[in-house]
């Protein structure tokens, strides 16, 4: 008996060693098929479109060099859609990277090449055509909100995805409102916000951040914005209460305390913010920092997923969310742009074919709100070319 348990153990662990080996060499040949087989449709841009239109195309992953000024053929609505004749887009956090593809995201986008070949999704244009069961919209009307592969010409969007644009609002402020203001709204939302509160934006002068100032300030609350020297004097220009300038004071220290913390940036430890907000604050993890790829993202993200669950076990939460789409959520934005509550802020403004300098400028993390892109109608310049 001493003898048959050794030999069947190692029966065992010799069939186990092998299933093993076959399942990662199973895996390995899944993955470099999949890999491979990653392509996507730039090969149709190569013929001439029947409705030729300018959009921006990028066929592979890599920097903003990538991006090119191309004709594609202009889209057609399905009977829930709208066509909208694009004035102004812009560009958000997602967009650097969809563009250059890191690994993890791959999985979703496309191991080798991009899957979606274009990308984009604030809007603001006139409506060109509706399909048969839209009933809000007719053409020639001046719209803003979310739509599919906007930095183009035409761009095709939902119903629920769009509201009228107020008449006080330019096309180049509607354009940028849609995925900054619906981040900033959905995250003061989560975090509970209301009116009388204390409340402290860290990173208050970007895109996001300058959309929560306002909208803060609209509902009531007090507010501290967290900047740098340069950009004092823009947070208190869109209302902030208070500036703190990082890079003089850090406001974890501080003896203040906050009822919710909306965190755009997420560069300290769950204990130093802890111990400013009230006893039971709410800190919204918002985001990690500017566009782009930047030192110690990785380790911020790790300390919000470490940051949400301690504070399961607390009475201040940390709370994380996602962005998403909603109409009602747009017409709230649209109401505080007609009543003069909410200016959204512009840095720079580009031509469509400018996109992949708008790109790069937009990747250094510095921008002072948004980075809008403007369309004109038959641009013959280039991008990339």
């Amino acid at each position: 008996m001493s003898l048959v348990r050794p030999m069947k153990l190692k029966k065992v662990i010799k069939w186990t060693c092998i299933a093993v080996l076959v399942a990662l060499l199973l895996a390995f040949l899944v993955g470099f098929i999949a890999y491979w087989r990653s392509t996507n449709d730039c090969e149709r841009y190569s013929a001439v479109p029947a409705n030729p239109m300018k959009a921006i195309v990028y066929c592979e992953y890599g920097s903003p060099d990538v991006l090119k000024f191309e004709d594609v053929e202009k889209p057609v609505p399905n009977d829930n859609q709208v066509l909208i004749k694009v004035r102004t887009a812009s560009l958000n956090f997602i967009d650097p990277g969809l563009m250059r593809g890191p690994i993890p995201l791959r999985l979703m986008t496309g191991l080798r090449k991009p899957k979606k070949t274009r990308f984009g999704n604030d809007l603001a244009g006139q409506v060109e055509a509706v399909g048969k069961n839209v009933t809000k919209f007719k053409p020639g009307d001046e719209v803003f909100g979310v739509g599919r592969l906007t930095l183009a010409e035409y761009a095709c969007a939902s119903e629920r995805g769009l509201v009228i644009k107020p008449a006080n609002v330019t096309f180049e402020q509607a354009g940028c409102v849609a995925w900054a203001g619906f981040t900033a709204l959905q995250g003061l939302q989560t975090g509970k916000i209301a009116a009388g509160q204390k409340v402290l934006i860290n990173g208050a002068s970007g895109g996001v951040g300058t959309f929560a100032v306002q909208i803060a300030k609209a509902f009531g609350a007090e507010v501290t914005a967290v900047c740098n020297t340069g950009k004092v004097d823009l947070a208190r220009s869109i209302g902030a209460d208070h500036v703190i300038d990082y890079t003089k004071e850090d406001f974890t220290r501080s003896e203040q305390r906050y009822d919710l913390i909306f965190d755009n940036v997420c560069n300290h430890s769950h204990a130093e913010r802890s111990r400013i907000l009230t006893p039971n604050g709410i800190c919204v993890l918002a985001g990690i920092g500017g566009a782009g790829q930047h030192e110690g993202q990785l380790s911020r993200i790790g300390g919000n997923i470490k940051a949400f669950l301690a504070s399961r076990f607390s009475r201040q939460k940390f709370q994380m969310y996602g962005t998403t789409t909603k109409q009602e959520d747009l017409v709230v934005l649209r109401d505080l742009m007609a009543a003069g509550k909410v200016t959204p802020v512009i840095d720079r403004t580009y031509k469509l074919s400018e996109t992949a300098e708008a790109m790069r400028y937009f990747e250094e993390g510095h921008a002072r709100g948004k980075v809008v892109i403007t369309v004109e109608q038959n641009e013959q310049a280039s991008v990339g070319q």
